[in-house]
């Protein structure tokens, strides 16, 4: 038996070091065995993915990638990479969970604050205003609040300075000190221009006003939020909503400083705000790269040490689904988690069915809850960023930066975010960024479980209150199940109208072991659309394929095989399927050579992975005349 040593002796120690190139070799080896013959670089890349604006994940990153650009340092110092603070999160023992509230009725929302704020959240985010509570109904809706503990931010746009006042004056009629007042009043002049198209001078003055006041007299209290929502809703990447936030948040430097308040004041004015998606690597490096980058602008602008960005984290609506809205839930878990990895100092967690109205009492549950199990049972809150030092996390998050500052530098050279937006420069850049993703949504090569891939046809819709209307007029509001969920709506009609969806035949040929895959294939792309797969018999051959299409009572058929029986049957079935009346057959797989073969006897066409399906789908609607 063998006696391992106590003298601290590595125990790795004995193993030789295997070389990068020993590792290409075992990838070579895998990628030949699924039919890529490459070699060195070259099986490397196989195994990479492109990310927006040109960055590229690798499936390996070690020590021989080289240090970032600029060092993270350590919590609490600048450049703030590894936090705004020198202990994170540990020292409150979590982050700000801080729940939005949007509900218009003041005597409902009181409701839903106060079993917020008992069980877990610890700060408030309001809508007010027209896409929320009204301003009157401030005083009602934080009946009962203590707010000398609870922070609240507002998010009023146009009546922003109707709402700070209102607030204001709660604080002084409750007997709260102005040191002990904290939040956010909301100002954000460029975001309500992002949201509706227009830019109004008049909300500059008043956030500067509400600027210069907190500054004197409130110093838990900050005046603006440079919310970089309004890019990332519209469908805008990583880099994308970091350079719009970095020119946000220097346009209202450039205000402040030229309404009397020094570069410090200015800085801790800020509050910035960020979405986190179930991309959870990307979401860590952004927060990170997000710190670094506004602590360049700080050093730029002679107040190195003040540039401690605080942020805001959101759980993104992009990603949000309305069909098997239960699905949110994980996505808005990794987020979450994804949020308080990367150092946010408050997180919202949207409810699950957000997307489909106004959340209702579970929904708040699930979302607070969110939190709580991820800080108290999976303490995530004990490690200051515990995603520093990765050789992943640390490159991904120096591209991040790099890639964003040239974006930054883009805007300002463009006269500023202001007229940035104006001159269409940003919309038209997001817009490019969403049309290619939207591609890859259409041909599956980005799933979005519940919808495009997995669907449940039979699932019962969830109904809530319908939300109040949200300012429009600028930059679109996006969402990655939009074209899947047209698709699913005329679905939806006809079973309304007859009793019964839309249906397509799976013709599988041979046994199970021969058709599974593509049949599996075949449901799920069907069923994205809203059409029903009826597979039933289990197999059919060429002389009974007729009788089953028929029986089956669809209009549209999927021949679903592997390619030795494709060869041998597919051309009968194709052409038997269009005796007895199939106005389109499809074949799953790619055809090769053979295509020309299998359209003559009648496929009109080939669904595989890579393949457009919402085009695919919509062409099948189409033709099975569903409105």
């Amino acid at each position: 038996m063998t006696v391992l040593p106590d003298d601290g002796l590595p125990l790795a120690a004995e193993f030789p070091d295997a070389t990068h190139e020993q590792w290409q070799r075992l990838v070579e080896g895998v990628l030949r065995k699924s039919g890529k013959d490459v070699t060195g670089a070259a099986a490397e890349d196989a195994l990479s993915t492109s990310l927006d604006d040109g960055l590229t994940t690798r499936p390996l990153y070690t020590a021989g990638d080289g240090p970032p650009s600029v060092g993270p340092g350590l919590p609490g110092f600048a450049p703030f990479t590894r936090g705004s603070s020198p202990a994170g999160a540990t020292a409150a023992g979590g982050w700000d969970v801080r729940q939005r509230h949007e509900r218009p009725d003041p005597a409902l929302a009181n409701e839903a604050v106060l079993a917020d704020l008992e069980n877990g959240v610890s700060s408030l985010w309001l809508t007010v205003g027209d896409a929320g509570l009204p301003v009157s109904g401030l005083e009602r809706a934080l009946d009962g609040v203590y707010l000398d503990l609870a922070a609240v931010a507002l998010d009023a746009g146009a009546d922003v300075d109707a709402a700070a006042r209102e607030l204001l004056r709660l604080y002084e009629a409750r007997g709260v000190t102005p040191e002990e007042a904290r939040g956010n009043l909301g100002a954000d002049p460029l975001g309500h221009a992002a949201r509706t198209g227009s830019h109004d001078p008049a909300l500059d003055a008043s956030a500067a006003a509400l600027a210069g006041l907190t500054s004197r007299q409130y110093p838990g209290l900050r005046a603006l939020v440079v919310d970089a929502l309004p890019y990332h809703e519209a469908g805008g990447s990583a880099v994308q909503e970091l350079g719009c936030s970095l020119a946000t948040g220097v346009a209202y430097l450039r205000s402040l400083t030229e309404h009397g308040l020094d570069v410090a004041a200015a800085l801790r004015q800020l509050e910035f705000r960020y979405a986190a998606t179930a991309d959870q690597f990307l979401t860590i490096a952004k927060l990170r790269a997000a710190r670094r980058l506004w602590a360049r602008v700080a050093e730029a602008c002679g107040a190195a040490g003040c540039g401690a960005q605080q942020q805001h984290v959101v759980t993104s609506s992009v990603m949000m689904t309305r069909r098997d809205p239960w699905v949110n839930m994980l996505r808005t878990t990794i987020a979450c988690m994804a949020a308080g990895v990367g150092g946010a100092d408050a997180v919202t967690v949207l409810p699950f069915d957000q997307a489909i109205g106004l959340p209702d009492a579970f929904a708040r549950r699930i979302a607070r809850n969110t939190s709580t199990i991820l800080v108290e049972e999976s303490h995530l809150s004990r490690v200051v960023d515990p995603a520093g030092g990765s050789w992943y996390v640390e490159q991904l998050t120096d591209e991040l930066a790099a890639a964003a500052w040239e974006w930054f530098q883009e805007i300002e050279k463009a006269g500023g975010q202001a007229k940035a937006l104006r001159s269409g420069l940003v919309g038209e850049r997001i817009a490019a960024t969403w049309e290619r993703r939207s591609k890859a949504l259409a041909e599956r090569r980005e799933p979005i479980t519940g919808v495009s891939e997995f669907p449940q046809l039979a699932e019962r819709r969830v109904d809530r209150d319908p939300a109040p209307a949200k300012p429009s007029g600028g930059l679109p509001r996006v969402r990655r199940d939009e074209a899947y969920e047209t698709l699913r709506a005329r679905s939806d009609a006809q079973l309304a109208e007859t009793g019964s969806r839309p249906r397509v035949f799976v013709a599988a040929l041979g046994p199970a072991a021969a058709h599974t895959g593509r049949v599996t294939f075949a449901a799920n792309l069907f069923q994205a659309g809203g059409i029903t797969p009826v597979h039933d018999p289990v197999t059919v051959t060429p002389d009974t394929v007729a009788e089953a299409f028929v029986a089956s009572g669809a209009r549209v058929a999927c021949i679903c095989s592997s390619d030795a029986l494709y060869a041998e049957q597919a051309a009968d079935v194709a052409a038997a399927l269009k005796g007895a009346g199939a106005r389109t057959v499809f074949l799953a797989g790619r055809a090769g050579e053979a295509e020309e073969t299998y359209r003559s006897a009648g496929v009109d066409d080939f669904v595989f992975a890579g393949s457009d399906a919402v085009a695919t789908l919509t062409a099948v609607l189409d033709r099975m005349e569903v409105k």
